[in-house]
């Protein structure tokens, strides 16, 4: 059985980043959820925990007026 000398093998390097971004969405959840109670804002308090980076890039692009 001979192997496909055309297959492409693709290396992601984005360990560290990928990281950094998985704990400051980790902290994100924490923050929101301590601030509720009650399951059904448990379920907004995540959802804000997903959208919250397009929100702080919306305010700093209106403060540097772009």
């Amino acid at each position: 059985m001979a192997k496909d000398s055309s297959s492409t093998k693709i290396i992601e390097k984005s360990g560290p980043t990928g990281f950094v971004f998985f704990a400051a969405w980790i902290g994100a959840v924490v923050y929101f959820v301590g601030q509720v109670d009650g399951f059904d804002n448990i379920i907004v308090a995540f959802l804000k925990a997903c959208i919250w980076p397009a929100y702080v890039l919306y305010h700093v692009l209106g403060l540097l007026n772009v």
